[in-house]
């Protein structure tokens, strides 16, 4: 990748970097505040969910593929874009707004259809919950619509440190809330659960993650003012020649309201295994739920935040240029460089994490080892696609690049069918291995879109770089392996294979181990590169260093 691009992808890195360690701070206070496995935990996680995923079914992939596009062509207009800008941002905003404004009015019924396996009481506090929880999708999408706007301007480092900002307020409503009300503490009933809730824990818990979302939107509102557009307000939305942007919007729309139906389901499903949940307890065995599936997922799709999605941000740029100048090539080169650069992340990440689930799992669990366990082992599962989701993620930008949006659609109507079926397969099953099987999905349906994706950009570009591709993954794959070796050996040596072992005393002594072991197995990691010959590990460290050595 050229160098300034480097170094935007290194700045997003870091504040992605950043802002998912805090996001793990407050998922650990979340953990000790309302416990893994409980029925408070479940409903709270699935009302704060939701927002988001019906922010990204509704709108994210129209503003994430449209908007950078359209700015960059209106660049060249005599204003610089400002009047462009302004009315394609006020519809933006103005189309969020309404959503939102649909979406709370229907929190009650969108409620029940989601959580149509739990009890009247999970259901109650589930509405209450969302009550709060749903204004956040208007200020998601504002985060967004702003955010790119400062993207296709070259301004790449604010919105990826804007949820560090959110993640700071949401950590400081956890620790009120702990502070007021006091950590959770399993009886029968626990400190907290339905029947001992109260007004006040909802106001302290999801009026703090709502806050944040806010503070995380509006906090753009700053650098904006410095990205040479005079914005303002415009109504006037006839003759913007958006004709072509609405065929790519609709097409949009359409994946994403098929690909968000379906992890919606998935939701669904999870949050029956929450209503089925009470009968296990009676016999002391713990049961995953939505809040051990969303932390699951939340650690295996770290990588592709932190290092995949920044360095598809800022080639997205590149590709869009490309495009438009019809340089298959060049649209080739930026993927390959991608892709080649990202696997050295994602696939040891991938794999560190498959090593030390256990200790992981344990950090999530409440304190509870046979909770923590189960989440290292639906852990384990789900990040066999950690790899695939950065591939297929940056496969997919080379269309929207292109102003297609029928192939991303087509590609994940087939990803959805089977997401369906493995999720029906999957609610079929005993409710203690349902989230096991939902953790699969997730890896294979990534699997699937990127052999699809390739199919396809085989045929339309022709030879992408598919062989130094594999030739990169395939030595990072032996890297990452022999390296599991080491960190199996080092996890083996602190106790975690044994619950009377170190690594499984407490949630500090599993924290310990995870990051012992992950420094022993990043060390073995980078020598076992350097046997393999992997230079893109020097281009991923490139501009940081350049940084360092200037200072």
């Amino acid at each position: 990748m050229a160098r300034n691009g480097a170094l935007s992808s290194a700045i997003m890195a870091a504040g992605t970097m950043v802002s998912r360690v805090l996001g793990f701070v407050k998922t650990f206070l979340i953990t000790i505040a309302l416990g893994s496995a409980t029925a408070v935990g479940d409903v709270f996680e699935i009302a704060n969910t939701l927002p988001n995923l019906i922010y990204v079914l509704v709108a994210g992939g129209i503003f994430n593929a449209v908007l950078v596009p359209q700015i960059i062509k209106a660049a060249k207009h005599d204003d610089g874009g400002s009047d462009f800008v302004s009315r394609l941002m006020t519809l933006a905003i103005t189309g969020i707004f309404a959503v939102t404004v649909v979406v709370v009015a229907c929190a009650w019924p969108i409620i029940g259809v989601m959580g149509s396996r739990l009890t009247a009481d999970q259901r109650e506090l589930a509405a209450i919950f969302a009550l709060w929880c749903f204004p956040q999708i208007f200020f998601y999408g504002l985060y967004t619509i702003l955010g790119q706007v400062l993207n296709a301007r070259g301004a790449f480092g604010w919105f990826m440190w804007a949820p560090v900002i959110n993640n700071i307020v949401a950590i400081a409503g956890v620790l009120s809330f702990i502070g007021m009300f006091g950590r959770q503490q399993m009886g029968n009933p626990p400190l907290h659960s339905l029947e001992t809730w109260t007004p006040a824990n909802t106001l302290v818990l999801a009026g703090s993650a709502t806050l944040g979302v806010v503070c995380q939107a509006l906090v753009l509102l700053i650098p904006l003012r410095k990205v040479g557009l005079k914005l303002r307000p415009k109504f006037k939305w006839r003759g913007m020649g958006l004709g072509d942007s609405a065929k790519l919007a609709g097409w949009t729309l359409a994946t994403g309201v098929v690909s968000n139906l379906a992890f919606l389901y998935l939701t669904k499903v999870a949050a029956g295994v929450t209503g089925a949940r009470e009968a296990y307890l009676d016999q002391g065995i713990p049961i995953l739920g939505v809040a051990a599936l969303n932390y699951s997922s939340m650690l295996y799709s770290l990588p592709h935040g932190v290092i995949g999605l920044s360095i598809a941000t800022v080639l997205f740029n590149r590709m869009s240029e490309a495009s438009q100048g019809d340089d298959s090539a060049g649209l080739g080169k930026a993927l390959s460089a991608g892709l080649r650069v990202a696997s050295v992340a994602t696939i040891f990440c991938a794999v560190a994490l498959i090593v030390f689930a256990g200790p992981v799992g344990m950090i999530f669990s409440g304190g509870d080892r046979v909770v923590g366990a189960q989440i290292g082992q639906a852990l384990a599962v789900i990040s066999l696609g950690g790899p695939f989701l950065t591939i297929a993620f940056m496969m997919g930008r080379v269309f929207y690049a292109q102003e297609d949006a029928k192939t991303p659609f087509y590609i994940q109507v087939f990803s959805a069918v089977l997401i369906v079926a493995a999720g029906y397969a999957a609610s079929r099953v005993d409710a203690r291995y349902t989230i096991f099987g939902l953790a699969g999905t997730y890896a294979v349906q990534n699997i699937l879109a990127v052999y699809l994706s390739h199919r396809v950009l085989k045929r339309r570009l022709g030879n992408y770089g598919q062989r130094d591709i594999v030739n990169t993954h395939a030595r990072v794959a032996l890297a990452s392996f022999f390296s599991a070796l080491v960190g199996a050996l080092a996890l083996w040596m602190l106790g975690g294979y044994t619950f009377t072992g170190f690594a499984w005393q407490s949630q500090i002594t599993a924290f310990a181990t995870a990051i012992i072991g992950g420094i022993v197995m990043a060390v073995a990691y980078y020598a076992f590169l350097q046997i393999f010959r992997v230079k893109e590990f020097d281009q991923l460290l490139e501009p940081i260093q350049r940084k360092l050595s200037r200072r």
